[in-house]
């Protein structure tokens, strides 16, 4: 039995990887499966682009667990913008740094008060082609004026958190599984299958 984590990044996957090391079981992603998926992530939740992400590789690798996630950035004054629309929020050809310069420029001007922002992961977990339970997660922090750093993907160069005083960019990929919204889904993911002994 594997633990087939339903992404094409492998920059996701390392981040990933780390999490779950304890789990007694192969991780492995789409990239390293004989079968091909093209997945539509169409869906106005990320639990709904959760869900069309693993039922299709459940559907194939029955005896497998499938772990699905959808995550992105929330920004209250954009009212939730870009959401799940993050990894395409600058249209076709997005990339992600024009998809943080799109976000500085739509911000520009803004006050700290109104930079608010959350980066938002819920996570499913899929046995038989069956949902055997979701799992979500949140990191809260402003968006700063500029991009700063060159770790991590994403909007993490543009994401600051009071605290360190950093972007996630800046931070060590060790400390951001620490407390990215990504690894809290994650945690509570490894200690759900812990329990269950897998």
């Amino acid at each position: 039995m594997r633990l087939i984590i339903a992404t094409k990044n492998e920059g996701k996957l390392r981040e990933i990887k780390k999490i779950l090391k304890k789990l007694d079981v192969p991780v492995i992603s789409l990239n390293q499966l004989s079968r091909k998926f093209r997945i539509r992530e169409d869906g106005k939740t990320f639990l709904e682009n959760a869900l069309k992400k693993a039922m299709p590789v459940s559907k194939v690798y029955r005896s497998d667990y499938v772990v699905a996630e959808d995550s992105g950035l929330e920004i209250k004054y954009l009212g939730a913008e870009p959401g799940v629309y993050s990894k395409r929020y600058s249209g076709r050809g997005a990339t992600d740094k024009k998809n943080n310069l799109k976000v500085l420029k739509e911000l520009k001007g803004a006050k700290k008060r109104d930079r608010g922002a959350c980066f938002h992961c819920c996570l499913v977990l899929f046995k038989d082609a069956k949902l055997v339970k979701s799992f979500d997660g949140k990191l809260r922090g402003l968006i700063n004026e500029e991009m700063r750093g060159s770790s991590g993907f994403g909007y993490d160069p543009i994401f600051y958190l009071s605290k360190y005083r950093k972007t996630v960019a800046q931070l060590p990929l060790e400390e951001k599984n620490k407390i990215s919204h990504r690894a809290k889904a994650f945690k509570k993911l490894r200690k759900y299958l812990i329990n269950k002994s897998i």
